[in-house]
């Protein structure tokens, strides 16, 4: 079980820099303090900060997926029939491995774990259930809901006061 950490108190100006690098990672701290009013050092310095304490966890690029070609995204639910911790672990290792997954959770309810999968085509999903999930020991069942169309996407946070 991962361990929780403690919660970040965060003012006005670090929740305004958190939100402009959730929108645009890529800003200087020249261009960040400017529209936060600081000069460079202390933008350098706030942000350090937020990086250090694991506010900011990482900085990328927003790519869409249509313009590569991945199509098809897909909800899974796994289910295992036995809940050993080696078919845990074993599982997790391989499903980290596999750039297709863009998450995976281990979930309450009626499954184990949901992940989020993308794939070009039907075919290339169905090759990963097959080839991969399939293979894994220790699963039940697999059940799949395919997106039919993407209404909302954000990996943005919401940050405490907004709405």
């Amino acid at each position: 079980m991962s361990k929780k950490r403690p919660t970040v108190e965060l003012d006005a100006v670090d929740k305004a820099m958190v939100s402009l690098l959730q929108e645009d990672g890529a800003l200087s701290n020249a261009a960040l303090g400017d529209k936060l009013s600081l000069s460079v050092t202390p933008c350098w310095r706030r942000r350090k900060r937020l990086e250090d304490e694991g506010v900011i966890t990482g900085y990328q690029a927003n790519v869409d997926r249509h313009s590569l070609g991945m199509d098809v995204f897909a909800y899974v639910l796994v289910t295992f029939n036995m809940h050993s911790d080696k078919a845990a672990d074993n599982f997790e290792a391989v499903i980290n491995n596999r750039a297709e997954v863009l998450a995976c959770h281990k979930i309450t309810g009626s499954a184990d774990y949901m992940l989020q999968v993308v794939a070009t085509d039907l075919d290339a999903y169905g090759d990963f259930v097959e080839r991969v999930l399939r293979r894994q020991t220790g699963i039940a069942s697999i059940h799949s809901s395919l997106a039919l169309r993407e209404v909302k996407f954000s990996s943005r946070i919401p940050l405490p006061g907004d709405k």
